[in-house]
């Protein structure tokens, strides 16, 4: 509970950043340059006079996008062929089974890099793909792949059981057993994957601005603050560095730790 109210208040300071925020992300003040955390800049200001904490903030925005948005669609991917896989089995299963073998041993970081460099800012629809889209979309099809091999364990049980036996003898179409009888009770691993999927991708994307192949400017995230102040490591002004890598050290711990007690909250045997 302690973990879900800590990043139930990084959510809502991300959202509402224009109000949270003291300053614009953008607000130069060349006067007031490199200058340590006060109580006008709570986190300091950085090379141009920005303030860092300002920066923190709407920074969050980008990489909480990122990983909610990978959570949610990754888990719709994992749980379609999960489901598919374990319900109708035979050549269906070998073949998604097959194809989900082959997303494992892709190197998505490095897929993430070549895809960024070549199709960011590229037009798709009379629409340009941003780098936050990009991120979203690619580790989308590279992190459905644990969820999938759980619901697809998950579906080989539960076919067995009397009540799927029941609803098929009473004529209910396949559809209609796996989204009414046999997703709910498989809501509890699905909703404990996907916060760890949440926390995954924020670090994946992190560590990608953090090479320089992620979010461009003018949008920034954790990562990118985090590369942008690379060079401080070491100097009286590391605190640069400190606070975007404190947010994402936060935020992960909170989102784990949360997975933890969604984990033994949904599971019957544990000790309450």
């Amino acid at each position: 509970m302690a973990s879900a109210i800590v990043l139930l208040l990084i959510t809502l300071a991300v959202i509402f950043a224009p109000i949270v925020a003291p300053y614009s992300p953008t607000a130069q003040d060349l006067s007031n340059i490199r200058h340590p955390p006060t109580g006008d800049h709570w986190f300091g200001t950085d090379n141009l006079g920005r303030d860092v904490f300002s920066r923190v903030i709407y920074a969050g925005r980008i990489s909480m996008k990122i990983g909610f948005g990978v959570a949610i669609i990754s888990t719709i991917i994992g749980t379609v062929v999960g489901s598919l896989a374990g319900y109708i089995g035979k050549w269906v299963d070998q073949l998604l089974m097959r194809i989900t073998d082959l997303f494992l041993v892709l190197p998505g970081l490095a897929i993430l890099m070549v895809a960024n460099k070549k199709f960011a800012g590229q037009e798709v629809f009379g629409r340009q793909i941003s780098t936050d889209t990009l991120a979203i979309l690619i580790l989308s099809f590279i992190l459905w792949q644990t969820i999938a091999r759980v619901v697809r364990g998950l579906f080989l049980s539960l076919k067995e059981k009397e009540f799927v036996e029941a609803a098929r003898a009473s004529g209910a179409s396949t559809t209609r057993i796996i989204m009414r009888h046999m997703i709910p009770n498989c809501v509890g691993p699905i909703a404990v994957n996907t916060t760890l999927v949440v926390a995954i991708a924020i670090l994946t994307e992190s560590t990608l601005s953090f090479l320089g192949f992620g979010v461009q400017p003018p949008d920034v995230s954790w990562g990118w603050l985090v590369n942008d102040a690379k060079g401080t490591a070491g100097t009286a002004y590391a605190y640069m560095i400190y606070f975007p890598g404190m947010a994402i050290t936060l935020t992960l711990l909170a989102i784990n730790f949360l997975g933890d007690g969604l984990r033994d909250a949904f599971d019957p045997q544990s000790k309450h």
